[in-house]
C-alpha cells in the first residue's frame, strides 16, 4: 500500500477546474516528482493535497488514513509537512526558534539534535537570526523545521526555486537523504531533469491533468516526451 494515495483527485476555484482527474501514489521511503510546464497545475495540486484548495473531488489518503475532509492543520498532525518555495522561515527569528516554534513536536530536544545530524551546519548557526542566512542555509532551515514533528511524507515546492547555481546540486543532495530519515518526499520542481534523477517516481502534469507518469528512469528514458514535457537538455 503506497503512503500517500490520490484517485480522481480534481477541483478549483469557483466554476473552474484547474486539476482533473489525478491519480498519484508516493510509496514509504520513495522520492516522487511532480513536472509539468508553468500552468500545468502543479500548484493547484499542492494546494489539494494540503487542504487549500477551495472546492476538491476525489480522495486522498495518508498511511491509510483517508484525510480528503481534513483541514489543513488535521493533515499536518496526522503526518503530512509541507516546505513552501517562498516564506517558509521566520526570519527575524534565530535558528534555534524556528525549529522551536515548530507544534506537536514531542522530547524537543532529543529531536532537535537528531534532525541536526542531518543538517550539521546549522548547529553553528543556532543563534544566528535567519534572516541573515544564506539562501542554502535558509532551504536547509525550512527541511530541518519541516522535520521536527517526525512527518511521514514531506511535500516540496519548487525547493531549488532562486538559489545559486552553485547551491542547487547540494539542495537536490540534501532531498536525496530525506528517506534516509523514513520520510517519503513528494517534489514539485522546474528542474524536473535533475529532481528525476533523484527520484523513484515521477509525474508529468499538462492543463490539469497527468499525462505520462511512471519510473524516474522510464521518463528520463523517453526522449520524445521528455522533449515535449521538460524541455531540450
Amino acid at each position: 500500500m503506497s503512503l500517500l494515495s490520490i484517485r480522481g483527485l480534481g477541483g478549483g476555484y469557483g466554476e473552474v477546474d484547474i486539476i482533473r482527474d489525478i491519480d498519484l501514489d508516493v510509496p514509504a521511503g520513495e522520492i516522487v516528482t511532480i513536472a509539468g510546464t508553468n500552468g500545468a497545475g502543479k500548484s493547484t495540486l499542492v494546494k489539494a493535497l494540503l487542504g487549500l484548495l477551495p472546492r476538491v473531488r476525489g480522495s486522498v489518503s495518508l498511511d491509510g488514513l483517508d484525510i480528503t475532509s481534513l483541514a489543513a492543520e488535521d493533515r499536518f498532525y496526522a503526518g503530512l509537512a509541507y516546505v513552501p518555495q517562498v516564506a517558509n522561515v521566520f526570519t527575524s527569528l534565530s535558528v534555534r526558534e524556528n525549529l522551536q516554534v515548530v507544534r506537536g513536536v514531542k522530547n524537543l530536544s532529543d529531536r532537535m539534535d537528531s534532525v541536526l545530524e542531518t543538517f550539521p551546519a546549522l548547529r553553528e548557526r543556532l543563534s544566528q537570526r535567519a534572516g541573515n542566512l544564506s539562501g542554502g542555509e535558509r532551504q536547509q532551515l525550512a527541511f530541518a523545521r519541516a522535520l521536527m514533528p517526525s512527518p511521514r511524507l514531506v511535500v516540496l515546492d519548487e525547493p531549488t526555486a532562486a538559489l545559486a547555481p552553485a547551491l542547487v546540486a547540494r539542495v537536490f543532495d540534501l532531498v536525496a537523504k530525506l528517506p534516509e530519515r523514513d520520510v517519503a518526499v513528494l517534489m514539485v520542481e522546474q528542474r524536473a531533469r535533475q529532481a528525476l534523477q533523484i527520484s523513484q517516481q515521477g509525474y508529468i502534469l499538462d492543463q490539469g491533468r497527468c499525462v505520462l507518469s511512471g519510473s524516474a528512469v522510464d521518463l528520463l528514458g523517453d526522449e520524445r516526451m521528455t522533449r515535449l514535457y521538460l524541455g531540450a537538455h
